[in-house]
């Protein structure tokens, strides 16, 4: 990404903030695992969006007075000692390069000019993210930072900026939009990998070792999530990840999954057969879904209702499964399709974006239906990302085959 594109997010969001008003977001930091081992840092997804700097404690203040907007990063100084033990941190032109912004301090002057802007300058209004997934969440450094303002600026007012971001995020740029095509050609090549070494005998994270590889030569080398690797009955477990069962002949194996390349991600599923052709049950269950996928893509387009697009999928899953006598009622459905047939993606696998009100054009979203039905050993989802246009949809992933008829044949010719 190049920094035009985190100028023109910030400068988008300064319209929503209140004149003589202060934005603080933080990058924040990589939690302790074990002894002196931290988990792998990733920035706060906010931050990125707005700065372009994947850096653990990395500060940035936006000040909007009179209507001017003044920005500021804020970065550790240089350390040899240490730049010996982990390497270097940031400098102060290279944030200026990824960010785009000239004002570009020290962590030690954070706190002054905190005070200095409610104190000399009598700003009252502080923006933050604060973002929370529950009451019970774990207390993150904003919600400290905001502890601390409250208790030494009682006549500041703290809003929360997160809709504001959440409400930008959710309409893809052209750059995004790119990012997101090179992770699923990523994912495609992966996938590929995945039918050409599938066999009986493999353990699931074995099998899953081809994806692996493929993810790290193409660059990318962190996932959208979690690898799911689901033989057999595992396909019926939405989240499945344990991936360490032994792959059967006759078996279904279910990969959901995604390559994550400068934080923007895939989100695919594909379900195939270990020997490289379908039983006629497999078939005749993995087409009820197939169609469904086609009906609920050929149905996206700007205007319609979030919440419309599961809807048209337990139709379409229901009307399958009485045609081929499995169900009576369509209330049955609930035993084998537990799931949303949708979520938004970009920055997040699982992206901000509302789930309610009419899609709009610039928004990435997944569709993926799915039937499990463990009495008969048979899991089947299958995901694509799909950008929301002017005019209806364009499937991002549509290089990614999934027929029976695709899948078939091409394990036929690859299959090692």
């Amino acid at each position: 990404m190049k920094k035009e594109f985190f100028i023109k997010n910030r400068k988008n969001l300064a319209e929503s903030l209140k004149d003589n008003s202060i934005l603080v977001m933080f990058a924040g930091s990589a939690p302790k695992k074990s002894a002196d081992e931290a988990y792998p840092f990733t920035p706060n997804r906010n931050f990125y969006y707005l700065t372009g700097i994947n850096e653990e404690k990395v500060m940035l203040i936006m000040v909007k007075e009179n209507n001017t907007l003044e920005e500021y990063l804020f970065i550790r100084k240089a350390d040899p000692v240490m730049e010996k033990w982990v390497g270097k941190t940031i400098s102060k032109e290279e944030a200026e390069e990824n960010s785009g912004i000239t004002n570009i301090k020290y962590m030690e002057d954070f706190e002054e000019m905190i005070h200095r802007l409610i104190c000399l300058k009598n700003f009252t209004r502080l923006y933050l993210d604060l973002e929370k997934d529950s009451f019970n969440s774990m207390v993150n450094n904003v919600e400290s930072f905001a502890h601390k303002i409250k208790e030494r600026y009682p006549q500041v007012k703290i809003k929360n900026i997160y809709n504001n971001i959440e409400n930008l995020r959710a309409i893809k740029s052209e750059e995004e939009i790119e990012e997101m095509r090179k992770a699923i050609a990523i994912t495609k090549e992966g996938i590929e990998a995945l039918m050409k070494n599938s066999k009986e005998g493999l353990k699931e994270y074995q099998l899953e070792a081809y994806f692996d590889f493929v993810l790290k030569t193409n660059g990318a080398f962190d996932y959208a999530f979690k690898t799911i690797a689901a033989s057999g009955k595992n396909g019926t477990i939405l989240h499945y990840s344990a991936n360490d069962s032994e792959i059967k002949n006759g078996d279904l194996i279910l990969f959901d999954l995604g390559a994550q390349l400068n934080y923007y991600n895939a989100d695919i599923s594909r379900t195939f057969p270990v020997s490289g052709k379908f039983t006629e049950r497999q078939k005749q269950i993995y087409n009820i879904v197939l169609k469904t996928e086609l009906e609920v893509i050929e149905a996206i387009k700007p205007g319609l209702p979030f919440e419309e697009l599961n809807k048209i999928a337990k139709k379409v899953l229901a009307e399958g499964l009485k045609e081929i006598k499995f169900i009576k009622h369509e209330e049955e459905l609930s035993k084998y399709y537990y799931h949303g047939v949708s979520h938004h993606l970009g920055l997040d696998t699982h992206d901000v974006g509302p789930r309610e009100g009419g899609l709009k054009p610039g928004m990435v979203i997944t569709v993926e239906p799915g039937l499990y039905i463990e009495e008969e050993g048979i899991g089947i989802r299958i995901e694509d990302d799909i950008l929301v246009t002017e005019n209806g949809a364009e499937v991002l992933s549509k290089d990614i085959i999934k027929t029976v008829e695709e899948i078939e044949e091409f394990m036929e010719k690859n299959n090692r």
